[in-house]
């Protein structure tokens, strides 16, 4: 089961990871990431290429997939303004044993802050918004599964 998603919705998590836990398997890695308050953000706007994000996102799953023995994986993500404390994304992987879902995980979303298409925009409230540059720890991160 490989499944991606991007949608202007709430995500709920448990929903998004309950096709996975369904597979026989003996492990079930995720990560949610959440709009933090970090420096009075009070919502964070998301935008993305369709077509070419949902594909890239696919192209995650599918090298993860090829790299270790997964039941599934899914990935769901956020797009349009985002409150702090709503989820933005959520990665998940299925698999026997927990070393493939935690280092799947860890791959798809180390990932998909450098490769898939999105763009974030941070909203203050003061009223005014800034868009938010690449990181390199994040570029450092995703080196790591070269």
């Amino acid at each position: 089961m490989k499944a991606v998603r991007i949608s202007d919705a709430p995500i709920e998590p448990a929903s998004e990871l309950a096709a996975l836990a369904g597979l026989g398997g003996g492990a079930l890695a995720s990560f949610t990431g959440i709009v933090r308050n970090d420096g009075g953000v009070t919502a964070i706007e998301l935008e993305h290429y369709p077509g070419m994000t949902e594909a890239s996102l696919s192209s995650l799953i599918e090298a993860a997939t090829a790299r270790w023995s997964l039941l599934g994986a899914v990935i769901t993500h956020r797009v349009g303004i985002v409150p702090v404390g709503g989820a933005v994304v959520v990665v998940g992987a299925a698999s026997l044993h927990r070393a493939e879902a935690l280092e799947a995980t860890a791959f798809l979303i180390d990932r998909l802050k450098t490769e898939a298409p999105f763009w974030k925009r941070e909203h203050y409230a003061d009223g005014t918004a800034k868009w938010v540059d690449a990181k390199a720890s994040d570029d450092a991160r995703s080196d790591r599964w070269a």
